[in-house]
């Protein structure tokens, strides 16, 4: 199962359906973190599955969102309510409360992948405003069986390999 996962991408609209109209054919679903600046019904965001970020004001879009990804749990959350840019410890203790191995986020605009305590978080960066690094970035997931594949891609399609890793789920 494939998962295009975006955040932080601020009033962006061409660089979204650009980097939705590469990868449609190829993922089975795509989530947007938060803080996309645009309404829940926009043209650009209909084929993604969204929260709410701390920058979305007045959207109508849920906190979380809990997904069936094959034979594990994913929980998606933007993270200003988590505290995320200090901490991933309160983030880890909602997603052990779900049981969810895999916890997607945004906020920190801090590009990455790794395993805390058994459950995988991913942040795919901002496509318009990173942190820690030029390249703005959003994140393919891909999982099967026990192997989740974490690819980080620039805005123009271009694989970021120093974060792109390889994660096994317990």
């Amino acid at each position: 199962m494939k998962v295009l996962i975006m955040s932080d991408s601020h009033g962006l609209t061409t660089e979204i359906d650009d980097i939705k109209n590469r990868h449609i054919n190829e993922v089975d679903f795509m989530l947007h973190c938060g803080d996309s600046e645009l309404s829940g019904e926009s043209s650009e965001l209909i084929a993604f599955k969204g929260v709410k970020g701390n920058c979305d004001y007045g959207s109508n879009l849920p906190d979380e969102i809990i997904e069936e990804l094959g034979d594990y749990t994913l929980y998606m959350t933007h993270g200003h309510l988590y505290n995320v840019k200090a901490t991933l410890m309160n983030l880890k203790y909602r997603a052990l409360e779900i049981n969810a191995k895999i916890a997607c986020y945004g906020h920190s605009h801090i590009a990455g992948a790794e395993i805390i305590d058994g459950v995988l978080f991913i942040n795919p960066g901002s496509i318009r405003l990173p942190v820690l690094r030029r390249q703005k970035t959003y994140a393919i997931l891909d999982v099967e069986n026990t192997l989740a594949k974490v690819t980080f891609y620039e805005v123009n399609g271009r694989e970021v390999e120093e974060l792109s890793r390889q994660f096994t789920l317990e």
